[in-house]
């Protein structure tokens, strides 16, 4: 049985996205790959098994569900750290399954402790301390609380980390805010550090601060965006080439989304195509018919703006995207026939469609449009 569309996801891309990390990061610096939004939408199980296989053995999630999934697929070696939403139902399995996990309020640091004494073993926390961005965190009056709470508990708790998240580093126009979060961080470590708590890991780079500020790398990065082959932004991307004679992107997409024509059919000048009246037929069309809709991922904002890669022509998407489907003008297009290979993202011939290209015409970022592709697409390796 086969599903009408397909998402391959590339060795040959992770393998040299992740050597470019390394290589420019350094041994110093830990590289804690995000696979949070079913690793932005590659798949959790199939993407983060191949990253451990370059070399990466730490991983943060969003939630103790993925935590689950990444754990099936895992070896014990590797750590996998929950950064935010953990039931209190499911906190004493996440003890025990050994997850590291953020404490950005008192009352799940108080449970965690709790549930230590319960089961005899030490609760692997990360202190997540407010900074500036005012989403999580441990604003200053809480984090003097959380210290004390830590010397009370000291055979509860493994520190594993002290950690924040920087408020736009993508962006020139944050850079004073950036600047002076970090300068906030470091002040927490040091007060940590004065009252003899020691975290394993200082973390409050994503991809566009590991590389727009070094200072900020720590000995820990979390590292989302850029391993499937994304800059952050543009302006992320021409920070890092300026001044560099090769400008070659150095990094490739991992992911390459394909389907297939299911029909084919003629349309006579005048007619209009698909629901309502967006879109008219000015002359006899030819148009094939391509089982992904919104359900899909295929936004309908892309409704008479898509493009997609048929038989390496760049083909519009016309009239409105339906649930299940979409249509796309083949009229001038001899060939094409039912059952030809339509790419939704990626590579056909010597042309591409990246995620970007969506970007610019739905308004949304790639990281909207990556983690919003369902789960239930069939997800495959390939070189």
């Amino acid at each position: 049985m086969s599903s009408s569309t397909e998402i391959q996801i590339s060795q040959s891309a992770i393998r040299n996205n992740i050597g470019f990390l390394k290589e420019v990061l350094g041994d110093k610096v830990k590289i804690s790959s995000v696979i949070k939004a079913n690793a932005y939408g590659h798949g959790i199980e199939i993407f983060a098994k191949e990253v451990e296989n370059n070399g990466i053995n730490h991983f943060a999630v969003f939630s103790y569900l993925e935590a689950i999934r990444a754990r099936k697929v895992l070896s014990d070696s590797s750590d996998i750290m929950i950064k935010g939403w953990i039931d209190n139902e499911d906190l004493e399995d996440a003890i025990i399954q050994g997850f590291e996990f953020y404490v950005f309020d008192l009352e799940k640091l108080k449970c965690a402790i709790k549930l230590s004494a319960k089961l005899n073993m030490k609760a692997k926390i990360h202190i997540e301390v407010e900074t500036g961005l005012n989403r999580t965190g441990l604003n200053a009056k809480e984090f003097n609380k959380t210290i004390k709470l830590i010397q009370a508990n000291e055979g509860a708790l493994v520190i594993k980390g002290i950690c924040s998240h920087l408020a736009g580093p993508e962006s020139i126009a944050n850079h004073v805010r950036v600047k002076k979060q970090i300068n906030t961080f470091k002040s927490r470590i040091r007060k940590l550090t004065n009252n003899s708590i020691f975290p394993e890991y200082k973390h409050i780079a994503c991809s566009a601060g590991a590389f727009s500020y070094p200072e900020a790398r720590f000995n820990m990065v979390r590292i989302g965006i850029m391993q499937y082959g994304y800059w952050s932004s543009k302006e992320t991307y021409l920070r890092f080439i300026h001044n560099k004679k090769n400008i070659v992107d150095p990094l490739k997409r991992v992911i390459c989304w394909k389907t297939k024509i299911m029909s084919i059919k003629k349309v006579k000048t005048g007619d209009f195509i698909s629901y309502g009246t967006t879109y008219l037929a000015q002359d006899d069309m030819k148009i094939g018919i391509i089982p992904i809709g919104y359900s899909n991922g295929y936004s309908r904002s892309l409704s008479n703006n898509g493009r997609v890669l048929i038989n390496g022509v760049r083909c519009g998407i016309i009239g409105l995207v339906n649930m299940n489907m979409i249509i796309a003008n083949l009229t001038n297009l001899d060939d094409a026939k039912i059952g030809d290979e339509v790419i939704i993202v990626g590579t056909q011939n010597d042309l591409s469609i990246s995620v970007d290209s969506f970007s610019e015409i739905s308004q949304q970022v790639n990281y909207e449009i990556l983690s919003r592709i369902p789960l239930d697409i069939h997800r495959k390796l390939v070189e």
